[in-house]
């Protein structure tokens, strides 16, 4: 995630996934808190059970970006497939 954010470089992303990735990203480097990430089509919601400090936004299908937030600063985001 680091490297496509950073470089734009898509190795170990979906490259249909590409655009909204980084209408995320760019959404999340400007955010301050977790409900500003609650947007249209993005499917926002709190995690629960071990990810509990966790939030979660729709890629596509199964695809999920989560994060946290600390203070107002996004940390720990992370791209996966976890259903």
């Amino acid at each position: 995630m680091k490297l496509f954010f950073t470089s734009g470089k898509e190795t170990g992303i979906a490259r249909v996934h590409a655009t909204k990735l980084r209408h995320i990203l760019l959404r999340l480097e400007m955010c301050t808190s977790p409900k500003q990430m609650d947007l249209p089509g993005l499917r926002f919601h709190t995690l629960k059970g071990e990810r509990k400090d966790y939030y979660s936004l729709t890629v596509s299908g199964n695809w999920r970006i989560i994060f946290r937030f600390d203070g107002k600063n996004v940390t720990d985001v992370d791209y996966l497939d976890y259903h």
